[in-house]
């Protein structure tokens, strides 16, 4: 998986967003009111397609090129919903998120209730492709549930259940440890359907007390603190999906730093 060059046939609100401007739903508000332009003529319709030699303005500002494809972690606290704007004006992980990140979406997601690792990306396409259950790529979570665990009842998970018309795929899930009414269990499946593990554990009487996600697919929580964000390294990024980092214009040099002025210099005494 690479980050591809813009390429023949993509339409204009993906690049718009490749770009780090807005979501590709803004991008379609943006065309609606007039804002945009290729090629000298202000579009009407976002059924526009545009190539690398297409000449983009917003706002009657030329557009640069794409952001190279980042990724974060971040470890979700509990009562934060994964969403832009929430209609009942509950907190979401954009109130938390340092305002110096750029605009980023989150490749799959977690419940209010929920906390643990969350993946966050600059890249909408690298998003939407990590997401594909095609991938396999396997969720794991630590579940607190309260209720005395059957043993016999988690192996049986990893045939797949059905719950009010719903299948769900195997789910791996074994007991940690029992502590009274309570316990904790460790689960992983590839689905992640919504709320499944919820509505399975419920399913077997086992009501969910507290729920981490603690890996997704190569990338663990670790010891990342709750409510904190860390950037990928771009060559795990590279190593783990193949995202390319951008190569190095021809004579480019990183540059010397400038000497510090006479006047910061420290006296001697």
């Amino acid at each position: 998986m690479s980050e591809a060059p813009v390429k023949e046939g993509e339409r204009i609100a993906k690049r718009l967003a490749r770009a780090g401007l807005c979501s590709r739903r803004d991008a379609e508000r943006w065309i609606e009111a007039g804002r945009v332009k290729v090629d000298g003529k202000v579009l009407e319709t976002p059924a526009c397609v545009v190539t690398e030699k297409s000449v983009i303005e917003v706002d009657g500002k030329l557009l640069g090129a794409p952001e190279r494809a980042r990724m974060w972690r971040y470890h979700k606290p509990p009562s934060e919903m994964v969403t832009a704007r929430d209609p009942e004006g509950r907190r979401t992980i954009f109130d938390s998120l340092p305002k110096s990140l750029p605009r980023v979406v989150t490749i799959g997601r977690l419940d209010y209730f929920s906390e643990g690792l969350l993946l966050l990306t600059n890249d909408g396409g690298l998003a939407r492709q990590l997401e594909l259950p095609a991938n396999g790529w396997t969720r794991r979570y630590r579940a607190r549930v309260h209720g005395n665990v059957d043993e016999a009842k988690l192996a049986d998970l990893a045939n797949g259940i059905t719950i009010e018309g719903v299948r769900y795929g195997s789910i791996q899930a074994s007991l940690d440890r029992q502590q009274r009414s309570n316990a904790w269990i460790d689960i992983a499946l590839t689905e992640g359907k919504n709320r499944e593990v919820r509505r399975v554990l419920a399913h077997l009487e086992l009501p969910v007390v507290r729920l981490i996600r603690v890996a997704f697919g190569p990338f663990h929580l670790g010891e990342l603190e709750r409510g904190l964000v860390d950037e990928v390294p771009p060559q795990a990024l590279e190593n783990l999906l193949g995202v390319k980092r951008p190569p190095r214009k021809e004579g480019w040099a990183k540059p010397k730093p400038k000497p510090a002025p006479p006047h910061a210099k420290r006296r001697r005494t």
